[in-house]
């Protein structure tokens, strides 16, 4: 590995001799936080807007003038939409009651999206989704830049469910972002009042059979049928009943359509977040940016979600020592196993920005890495040199075609 003062030297004459990818033709966005959201007691999902004039945040900013504005630079994607949510909902009830496929009359759209091609714009919506997980007064939290406001998210109460975030908009409303908060997981060096429901859904979500890691394990639901054999029609009764992100998502989703009809939406999280980011996005052909999640195909197969053409409109980034969003966080004596989690999942839907910090950085795979702050710090913050040397910000965007995943496991009709 290259000493520091060398690696910086490297950093700055590739910045002087390397020619800047061309600037984008399609205009910057500038957003403002506009709400925050979460799920009550109960499971519905509440909003609470944002109040600039509150006290806490201009003290936090000083008593000067502040906007709560910033900026975004977008280029034009395509997007497959259903018709209806009802359709959509329709074909999904049939393939999972009957088995069988039914065609969707899928909308193509382009639509403005952020320009993942921009290392500025990945890294300002890194950290828009690492705010979802804190409080402004705890450590961690970052400024959006000099005249950000900061406001306290909205669902840390000790019997709150893990579903939270923030919602950002355009001045003319015609451009939203939400941001679904990730993991409050021990296992990464913190925690949380909504631990508990988070490891539930992950478990469901990310493991090959009920989170069935061996026979000291007790699993999240009742479908291991003994070695390596597990009932699928219960795995995926038990994803569909038990787990209450992707219904709390969708329904999220259907509340910002009636409060901006007339909006383009986009999704952006971290971890868990940016796994249900994907799923909602898959849904309704929404422009997604998730970071170091872990693989979520296997939950949008299990969930029985239609397939659109394309999901070129969902993108996600990590980098290879993260051990979760490789698909290597699994086995009895994993760091995730012992964390009470098993992330077995490794295939991603669309399309996936994937930093080599294994080969180019010397990193070793390591669950420390998984948290956002490190990719926000250590990989975006700095120009990425190889994909300098291609005249590129960032790695380039490509799908996960031969990706395999719980192919030691047997899933068909085992009844119990």
């Amino acid at each position: 590995m290259l000493p520091t003062a060398l690696t910086n030297l490297v950093f700055a004459l590739l910045n002087v001799f390397t020619p800047s990818p061309p600037p984008s033709s399609q205009p910057s966005l500038h957003f403002e936080l506009r709400h925050l959201h979460a799920v009550s007691t109960n499971s519905r999902v509440v909003f609470s807007d944002y109040k600039p004039q509150l006290n806490y945040s201009r003290s936090r900013l000083g008593d000067g003038d502040y906007d709560t504005s910033y900026s975004v630079a977008t280029r034009r994607i395509h997007a497959h939409r259903p018709p209806s949510f009802n359709a959509f909902s329709n074909a999904r009830l049939r393939s999972l009651r009957f088995g069988q496929s039914e065609s969707l009359d899928w909308e193509e759209d382009e639509v403005l999206g952020p320009d993942v091609e921009n290392r500025e714009v990945l890294l300002t919506l890194a950290k828009m989704s690492n705010n979802a997980y804190l409080e402004p007064d705890e450590n961690g939290w970052y400024d959006l830049g000099g005249n950000w406001s900061s406001t306290y998210p909205f669902g840390w109460e000790p019997d709150s469910d893990g579903f939270r975030g923030q919602v950002f908009a355009t001045p003319d409303n015609k451009t939203v972002v939400l941001s679904i908060k990730g993991t409050s997981a021990g296992v990464f060096g913190g925690g949380g009042p909504t631990v508990k429901k988070d490891k539930l859904n992950d478990n469901l979500l990310f493991s090959c059979c009920c989170a069935r890691v061996d026979w000291t394990w007790t699993t999240v639901c009742g479908c291991y049928r003994g070695g390596w054999k597990c009932d699928q029609d219960c795995l995926e009764t038990a994803l569909i009943e038990d787990s209450l992100f992707y219904p709390i998502g969708t329904n999220l989703y259907n509340n910002l359509t009636y409060m901006y009809p007339e909006s383009n939406i986009w999704v952006i999280g971290h971890s868990l977040g940016g796994a249900l980011a994907s799923l909602v996005g898959v849904t309704f052909g929404a422009p997604v940016v998730a970071f170091e999640a872990p693989g979520e195909r296997l939950a949008a197969r299990r969930l029985h979600l239609p397939s659109p053409p394309s999901t070129q409109h969902i993108t996600h980034v990590y980098h290879t020592a993260d051990p979760i969003a490789m698909g290597a966080c699994n086995g009895v004596l994993s760091s995730c196993a012992l964390g009470g989690y098993a992330m077995e999942s490794r295939c991603h839907l669309g399309k996936s920005i994937v930093y080599d910090t294994v080969s180019n950085l010397s990193w070793s795979v390591d669950i420390r890495t998984h948290p956002i702050v490190t990719i926000i710090e250590k990989v975006l913050s700095d120009p990425w040199p190889p994909s300098l040397e291609e005249g590129r910000e960032a790695p380039k965007a490509a799908f996960e075609d031969d990706c395999v995943e719980c192919y030691s496991w047997e899933f068909g009709d085992f009844p119990s």
